[in-house]
């Protein structure tokens, strides 16, 4: 009996290839458009098909389940545009490497440096704020404490650059010309965390006024110094030195918070490595720079920053999150005649403590009293707590005592969730529309 071309033939031996022969009923003629080659990109309905492939089942009815007529010619390239225009847009995303740059750069950016200086809280330092090479910057003129290498600093700059955090301002590149280096930092748009909490023109307004607002930056800061301590020395150990609430920047609108001054301590020469390993009683005497109320007791004694004294200034932020004020004040004592310092630290201990000011109150009356009044209240109490019993931690006398910033950083993320549970809960409700005209 004949065979229709349109019934396939079973393969008697399936382990072998069947030749297409003469006794075949049709044999293929390979088309123009198989000898073209088709791309793999091109439409199915622009390929021309002729009758004789619609109707040759029975050579390829066997194969059709492995493998396919048309074959993608390799020696082409498959590449499309679009893959090659994402390619290069995330290049253009990725973050640049650190530089040195030349001084006649520095002076053509701050016309020879009589261009308008920056007025910036976060430094004692000169400051501009400029272009160069393209890009808004701020560049920041800092007195070298000893003298520098060349090679030193260039040896520190292939670890700061490798250092891309979202919560530290990134370090450009650098510059040095005689007793001074040239910092160049991006620019971010903000303002500091000092004035965001206490506003001099109006005291009674900041724009934290949220709860969820200050766990954001107290998340945004312990993360980044975390990131500093632990990831970005990479060989060596990186310190900051200059935790302030002046020196983090706050963004708007989602209000996260940026470090400022990343690797400033290291290439100025004002951590010694050397100086760290030895007994304070053996180190000489020397000039330091600070901010009084930030400064460890260590600190001030030798004037060496550690990645400890970094915790301490940590927690003093921490508490000046939780209070709005300042970390050191001076209050007039009528019956001594004397102003009276007060301290943030001992104020946070009275509110926690057992036997502090206040001791017949309640902990949860003692906190909502210290707590600032610009919070209007609405914080959850057992939260707060215990970042307030954090950030004591952090500011304790003795440096072994204190933890260190991965465990700061896990304990505050856990408050953080806890604090967004809380906001959750009593959020208010915007799927309900009140309409208050006439029906």
């Amino acid at each position: 009996m004949a065979t229709r071309a349109s019934e396939p033939v079973a393969n008697p031996n399936p382990t072998t290839t069947r030749p297409s022969d003469s006794s075949s009923r049709i044999q293929r003629k390979p088309s123009k458009s198989e000898k073209e080659k088709p791309s793999s990109n091109s439409p199915s309905r622009n390929v021309p098909k002729s009758p004789n492939l619609l109707s040759d089942h029975s050579t390829s009815g066997s194969a059709s389940g492995s493998r396919s007529s048309y074959r993608i010619d390799t020696s082409v390239a498959t590449t499309s545009i679009s893959s090659r225009t994402s390619l290069s847009s995330l290049r253009g995303t990725l973050p640049e490497s650190t530089q040195i740059y030349d001084f006649s750069e520095i002076r053509a950016a701050t016309n020879n440096f009589l261009a308008k200086r920056y007025s910036s809280t976060s430094s004692s330092s000169q400051s501009w704020r400029s272009v160069l090479n393209g890009k808004d910057v701020i560049i920041f003129q800092r007195k070298l404490r000893k003298s520098v290498d060349f090679s030193d600093v260039k040896q520190k700059l292939s670890v700061i650059s490798k250092s891309h955090y979202m919560s530290i301002v990134k370090l450009l590149g650098v510059s040095i010309s005689g007793e001074h280096i040239y910092l160049v930092y991006d620019f971010v748009s903000g303002s500091d965390l000092s004035s965001c909490l206490r506003n001099p023109r109006n005291p009674h307004f900041t724009v934290l006024s949220t709860w969820m607002s200050r766990m954001q930056i107290a998340t945004d800061v312990a993360h980044g110094l975390d990131y500093i301590h632990n990831t970005a020395g990479l060989s060596i150990d990186m310190v900051h030195k200059h935790v302030k609430s002046s020196g983090i920047i706050v963004t708007e609108p989602s209000y996260n918070a940026k470090i400022c001054h990343f690797g400033a301590a290291e290439l100025c020469g004002e951590t010694r490595e050397e100086d760290r390993s030895r007994p304070p009683e053996s180190i000489p005497e020397r000039q330091f720079e600070g901010v009084r109320g930030y400064m460890s007791p260590e600190f001030k004694a030798t004037g060496i920053a550690t990645q400890k004294s970094d915790v301490y200034a940590f927690g003093v932020v921490i508490l000046e999150l939780l209070t709005g004020q300042e970390p050191e004040t001076y209050k007039f004592d009528k019956d001594s005649k004397k102003f009276k310092r007060l301290s943030i630290i001992e104020t946070a201990r009275d509110a926690v403590e057992d036997g502090g000011v206040g001791g017949g109150e309640g902990v949860e009356m003692r906190l909502r009293k210290w707590v600032d009044k610009r919070l209007k209240d609405s914080f959850p109490v057992e939260v707060a707590n215990k970042l307030t019993r954090v950030a004591l931690q952090c500011v304790h006398v003795d440096p072994d005592h204190r933890p260190d910033m991965k465990w700061v950083a896990g304990k505050i993320s856990k408050l953080y969730l806890a604090s967004r549970n809380w906001s959750d809960k009593f959020k208010v409700p915007t799927e309900i529309s009140v309409s208050l005209g006439p029906r």
